[in-house]
């Protein structure tokens, strides 16, 4: 065990996606679910920052957040349902905070980059997209596919 502690390779990559997906995940259908829980609340406030109109700026950012976070989580169509939670920390950190201090989109950016960590590292193989994809090729595990 001492060794593969202190061994270059990973001790597990699918069960540290999973652990990314699940922390991930988590996070933004907290967030999204915040937003839905207060969405009369919260839309008055809720500025349109690129154009397309406060509302549906708003209803794209609980998509994001909530149903896309969810979709990472259960690790289903992970790297297509990261892209909008990419595209929603861009949105944030570069251009509804791009005259804030970084301390005030820091948190923004740390997702930004964590939503490419995601992106790269896939769902793995604790994963719906293990599940469903593997039984449509029909590959066996037993075969070693």
């Amino acid at each position: 065990m001492i060794n593969k502690i202190f061994s270059l390779n990973p001790l597990s990559s699918d069960l540290a996606a999973l652990m990314l997906r699940l922390i991930f995940g988590g996070l933004f259908i907290y967030y999204g679910y915040s937003k839905i829980a207060a969405y009369d609340q919260i839309l008055p406030y809720f500025k349109d920052v690129i154009g397309i109109g406060s509302k549906l700026s708003f209803n794209l950012v609980i998509f994001a957040e909530f149903f896309c976070g969810f979709l990472v989580a259960v690790g289903l169509l992970t790297r297509i349902s990261v892209i909008p939670i990419f595209i929603t920390m861009a949105v944030a950190f570069f251009i509804a905070h791009a005259n804030d201090t970084f301390q005030v989109k820091n948190l923004a950016f740390d997702y930004l980059l964590l939503s490419i960590v995601v992106f790269v590292t896939g769902s793995g193989k604790y994963s719906l997209d293990r599940l469903i994809f593997k039984k449509k090729s029909g590959r066996s595990e037993l075969a070693g596919h």
